[in-house]
């Protein structure tokens, strides 16, 4: 058997100990901007195929296919959020500026509540122990407010933080471009430097990516729907703040089976039990048969079984994604999971001996 000398193995341990202290050193230069960089690759990544088609319209000139896909991410996804943001912080404001004024009074609302209430209704929630209604008043009145302070308060942040969030936004787009002009000899030259066998990196990115489409469409895409209907559904039958509740509609929509109804379910109570019989009643309806029927109809068709990861699996880690990465863990932590049960089938296909240079299949992918 033929061995390297010792002085050679010294100076590859060397290097590979240099290589990864250069490595920890640029991750922690680019650490400011984890949030700008993650959405220019989410974007390439998805935008990519209007981008290889605007190329096959014009080949050879993969700056101007480049270019012309940031103007079309920036008109139809890039403005309109900007739009939203101005008019919810708007929204907010002024509707915080009624609770604070006391034209909005939360604990005369619940007392409404609570008087129009049936006796059956009174009696089981008697039997759940729930008579000290002043106190549940009082500690409801207390969590509204404070809940709108703190959305008021990081909206005026987000406002006077204005030149860090375009320069993160320049960083986006600026990245964008180049991923999306130079995205497949970047991923060649990614794919030779993985210190990974070729069938296992191949698999890998193949999961990162049919993930990180699979999450947007499949969630993103669902909850602007879901909180967009919400939104107009409330604005038509009159209720306050329709912006401000439908886009808490579309937050909550990421989360499995309660989703929307955490926002319309308690509102359509509320117009029931206060006499508002026909609003309460086609609220209700809405909720159920458009609101809620749009994530069973609109996320098999954008998703289809891309993502083959179980539902729970979803909502755990779409919830410990955003407890630990903020909004941007509604992306890394799916994929995440997605990498993790990738990577524990390669294993087993190794520990195994079961085609280890093949493909993971669909099963396995699972």
């Amino acid at each position: 058997m033929n061995h390297k000398p010792q002085n050679v193995r010294i100076e590859d341990g060397v290097f590979l100990g240099f290589v990864l202290i250069v490595s920890i050193a640029f991750a922690l230069v680019i650490e400011p901007f984890f949030a700008a960089i993650l959405w220019g690759v989410i974007a390439a990544i998805l935008f990519t195929p209007l981008n290889h088609n605007l190329l096959y319209r014009m080949p050879g000139r993969p700056n101007t296919a480049a270019g012309l896909t940031l103007l079309i991410i920036v008109a139809v996804v890039i403005l309109p959020a900007i739009v939203l943001t101005i008019a919810l912080v708007q929204e907010a404001t002024l509707f915080y500026g009624r609770i604070q004024s006391g034209e909005i009074n939360i604990a005369h609302v619940f007392a409404q509540f609570q008087a129009r209430l049936p006796d059956w209704a009174s009696a089981f929630l008697a039997r759940l122990g729930v008579t000290n209604f002043a106190a549940v008043r009082e500690m409801l009145s207390e969590g509204i407010a404070s809940s709108f302070r703190t959305v008021a308060t990081q909206l005026f942040q987000v406002g006077q933080s204005a030149f860090s969030f375009f320069v993160a936004l320049s960083v986006t787009l600026y990245l964008t471009f180049f991923l999306l002009r130079d995205g497949p000899s970047l991923a060649a030259r990614l794919d030779r430097a993985a210190p990974l066998r070729t069938s296992h990196r191949r698999a890998l990115m193949q999961q990162f990516v049919v993930v990180t489409r699979a999450t947007i469409k499949g969630s993103i895409v669902v909850a602007v729907v879901q909180g967009l209907i919400g939104g107009v559904v409330f604005w038509a039958l009159g209720i306050p703040g329709p912006l401000l509740w439908g886009v808490l509609m579309g937050c909550f929509s990421l989360i499995p089976a309660v989703g929307t109804g955490l926002v319309w379910v308690p509102v359509a109570l509320y117009l029931l039990a206060t006499g508002a019989i026909a609003k309460g009643v086609i609220l209700v309806f809405c909720g159920l048969f458009v609101i809620g029927l749009v994530d069973n109809l609109l996320r098999p068709i954008l998703v289809g079984r891309d993502t083959r990861i179980p539902d729970y699996v979803v909502l755990i880690t779409t919830l410990g994604g955003i407890d630990m990465f903020g909004f941007n863990g509604i992306v890394i932590g799916p994929v995440i999971a997605a990498l993790f049960i990738a990577t524990w089938n390669i294993v087993t296909r190794m520990r195994t001996g079961d085609g280890i240079e093949g493909p993971l299949t669909k099963e396995e992918a699972r």
